[in-house]
């Protein structure tokens, strides 16, 4: 059972640097919001698994799979969100600007 939770520990691990490393690696706005919100979705759902592993009870499982509902269903709206505002902005910006 650790080689388990160590297992995704460590692919938890792995896409949260891939999306520390997206964020600071793209020169775009969207394309550092995707790689914020992707790969950071898995590392965070990786880990709360392992957690679930290694506490091993139904109350943290029940926990752990309301966080992961929780992160597939708010990272995403709010990244289009944050995309949305800025491509507004832009667009206003340059209707002002001519």
């Amino acid at each position: 059972m650790s080689i388990t939770i160590t297992i995704f520990l460590l692919l938890g691990a792995f896409f949260s640097l891939v999306s520390a490393l997206g964020v600071f690696r793209f020169t775009d706005f969207y394309a550092r919001i995707h790689a914020a919100t992707k790969a950071s979705t898995f590392g965070l759902g990786f880990t709360a698994i392992a957690a679930g592993l290694a506490l091993g009870t139904l109350s943290a499982w029940l926990k752990v799979l309301a966080t992961i509902a929780f992160l597939f269903i708010t990272l995403p709206i709010a990244a289009h969100l944050l995309g949305r505002s800025v491509r507004t902005r832009e667009e206003h910006q340059k209707s002002r600007h001519g």
